[in-house]
């Protein structure tokens, strides 16, 4: 290994070295991600449109597709310095147990209370609310990772927070429900009877376990009728992207550190934020034609938006109460089967990412859940943590890659982001133990439905 041996378990940034500005990659992007419609009249969403939904300045933040580098506020950099920088760690003991002459890193998104890379943005967004003199905000969150990083930033700036949790979760994850409740939030289950959206779907679906595009519709209902209200969204949007890129700029500092040029870049791929968030200086690289790298985005193959879903605008909520995306989309009816267990359960994915992932910057696979806490308790045996099973998706696939390493004696550098702890996902990691879970992946005819509803109209042909 010669001078490898120098390098450390873990690369340490100093707090000087935190970032000061988020990296906004449509600055660089030649083909910029199509804009947000209007659904009623097709046309772009301009900053008045959106002035009711979001706050003033992730307006801003949102639409800015000219400034590469944004200033990051000084009371957000002090609030990051108490998690921030985290660590990047070379993963020896999992190279020893796949004996692959392959590198592994990853960007440990755990070390604070909400357990996931969430925060990052979820202290931007309460502090935004806060500085416009707002009351509180709603959201929606899926597994629980997103609304538990938004009621501690609430909790933090003394904001309401209310937070519409998919009912499978709800359900499924008691524990993370009660740390929001413990920071102060108000926690429904979703759909619910207290919308009338919710109403409507749970009359179209009786029974249904929910999806992240009905929660969505419901948080964005609750902030409508409340005044001093506004709705947070935790991944796709291109601010959430922005702020998240903090991970991808310590990411890459570190590397240079101990001049250290990843080959493969790997992220788990559900809304986007994460994954986004990573690979954006990289991407940045790659458009600028400085640097050329294999980007790996990983999502699951019951919920396969990139893989199997269609470009094009779609609603980015089931209700059909928000602005048309075009994204890789399932449909914004598609709802993800109950057996699914971890997070990245949403129907499309950020513009930004699908933009670089129809320009061929980036690749998309998608693994099966069994495979996937295969790879997480493999993992967790040898490395110490254990993994979210969001991030177990990348993990999969960081496996794989190093096995084919081990397969050609190429020594390959690997980097993949681990965005969060699984120990509220327990209930998943007994089904898998107790030899319960099963993989599944939707047949065409299943995910048909979502296609034909899709909104049709001249330019959105797919």
């Amino acid at each position: 290994m010669g001078s490898e041996k120098k390098i450390p378990y873990k690369i340490y940034l100093n707090e000087d070295e935190l970032p000061k500005s988020w990296y906004n990659v449509r600055a660089d992007m030649k083909n910029k991600p199509a804009p947000l419609l209007n659904p009623a009249t097709l046309k772009p969403m301009t900053a008045d449109d959106l002035k009711a939904v979001f706050c003033d300045e992730l307006i801003a933040q949102e639409l800015d597709e000219t400034n590469a580098y944004i200033p990051i506020p000084e009371e957000i950099v002090d609030f990051y310095k108490m998690y921030r920088p985290s660590p990047l760690v070379r993963a020896y003991c999992l190279e020893k147990k796949l004996q692959t002459p392959a590198k592994i890193y990853y960007k440990f998104e755990g070390n604070n209370t909400s357990g996931s890379h969430k925060l990052n943005s979820a202290i931007a967004q309460a502090y935004y609310a806060k500085k416009q003199g707002l009351k509180g905000v709603t959201t929606e969150t899926g597994a629980g990772q997103w609304g538990t990083a938004l009621s501690m930033a609430c909790s933090y700036f003394g904001l309401d927070c209310q937070v519409y949790m998919v009912k499978v979760s709800y359900e499924q994850k008691p524990f993370r429900r009660e740390v929001m409740r413990t920071y102060g939030a108000k926690v429904t289950p979703s759909p619910s009877t207290t919308t009338e959206v919710g109403k409507k779907i749970l009359a179209e679906h009786p029974g249904t376990t929910g999806s992240l595009g009905c929660a969505i519709s419901e948080a964005v209902e609750a902030e409508s009728r409340q005044e001093g209200y506004r709705y947070v969204l935790g991944s796709v949007l291109n601010q959430v992207l922005l702020h998240q890129t903090v991970i991808g700029l310590e990411t890459k500092a570190a590397l240079e550190k101990y001049d250290i040029v990843p080959d493969i870049i790997i992220g788990c791929a559900g809304g986007g934020s994460n994954l986004g968030g990573l690979i954006s200086p990289f991407a940045g690289e790659m458009l600028r034609g400085e640097h050329d790298y294999q980007i790996i985005a990983v999502e699951p193959a019951s919920c396969p938006s990139l893989t199997r879903g269609v470009f094009a605008y779609d609603f980015c909520d089931t209700g059909k109460v928000c602005p048309l995306a075009k994204m890789y989309t399932l449909g914004s009816g598609f709802i993800p089967s109950a057996n699914h267990a971890g997070g990245l359960r949403y129907h499309g994915m950020s513009p930004v990412v699908s933009q670089l992932y129809h320009d061929g910057i980036i690749e998309a696979r998608s693994v099966e859940q069994t495979s996937v806490f295969e790879a997480a308790e493999q993992f967790a045996r040898v490395e110490g943590i254990l993994p979210a099973p969001e991030s177990s998706h990348a993990i999969r696939v960081a496996i794989d890659e190093a096995l084919k390493c081990k397969e050609t004696g190429e020594e390959k550098t690997i980097v993949f982001g681990l965005t969060g702890t699984g120990y509220f996902d327990m209930v998943a990691y007994e089904k898998f133990n107790n030899g319960e879970m099963t993989d599944y992946i939707p047949t065409d005819e299943d995910l048909k439905p979502g296609f034909d509803g899709i909104p049709k109209f001249p330019g959105n042909e797919f």
